[in-house]
């Protein structure tokens, strides 16, 4: 190999270095910048006059929702007593094998809140894009696109912006009592701002067929 291939390879090879390293660090700031706009969403908590409360599904055990959803639950009561929005619309759908979804152990629930029936829509979904992709249609027909968004802090940016492309104009409302606090919830917020970075750029929906193609759901 002559001396001229050598250093072109060399100077190549240095090209290359510098363009994986911009990549990696223009990468790093997204995810960083992500990560605080993350943050900053689940300390935002701005209820007011709404079409409708939407639930955010989470676990729930043969009927019985798991502490993390009945604090959303909990809160979504709240605001329909405190007369922010007369609908509330729960979600999610149900794993293999589960006699109930997700949606209908929070009816089951706000029901015996005091909630009446007839102020409880539902909608079935596995993760947080195919349970709004559902919902929406149902809010826009009734011309409730105005909506307050509950769920657990750190998924509200995701949440908020799931419902953004959807037509919806959301507003957060995080549960301010989830089980799910301190160090504890720190993976939950990485995961997040993984997720909030990516549908930004292939789009929720795809987002959420990927996740569907892995064997993975929420």
């Amino acid at each position: 190999m002559s001396l001229l291939a050598t250093v072109t390879g060399w100077r190549l090879l240095r090209f290359v270095l510098r363009m994986v390293t911009l990549v990696v660090i223009v990468v790093l700031i997204y995810l960083m910048v992500t990560a605080v706009q993350v943050w900053l969403t689940s300390r935002r908590y701005e209820p007011q006059r709404a079409g409708a409360i939407v639930v955010m599904g989470a676990a729930q055990y043969n009927g019985v929702p798991s502490p993390d959803l009945a604090a959303r639950l909990d809160e979504a009561g709240l605001l329909w007593h405190q007369g922010y929005a007369t609908t509330i619309m729960v979600t999610g759908y149900k794993e293999p094998g589960d006699r109930y979804t997700e949606a209908e152990a929070s009816e089951i629930y706000l029901v015996h809140a005091g909630i009446p029936a007839a102020d409880i829509l539902e909608a079935g979904g596995n993760d947080s894009w195919q349970n709004l992709s559902e919902a929406a249609p149902a809010l826009l027909v009734r011309g409730d696109t105005t909506v307050l968004i509950v769920t657990d802090p750190f998924h509200e940016a995701r949440s908020l912006a799931i419902a953004s492309s959807l037509h919806l104009d959301p507003w957060p409302t995080p549960t301010r009592t989830s089980p799910i606090t301190g160090w504890s919830s720190v993976p939950y917020f990485a995961k997040e701002t993984v997720g909030v970075a990516l549908g930004r750029i292939i789009g929720f929906d795809h987002l959420s067929a990927l996740h569907a193609s892995l064997g993975e759901v929420r």
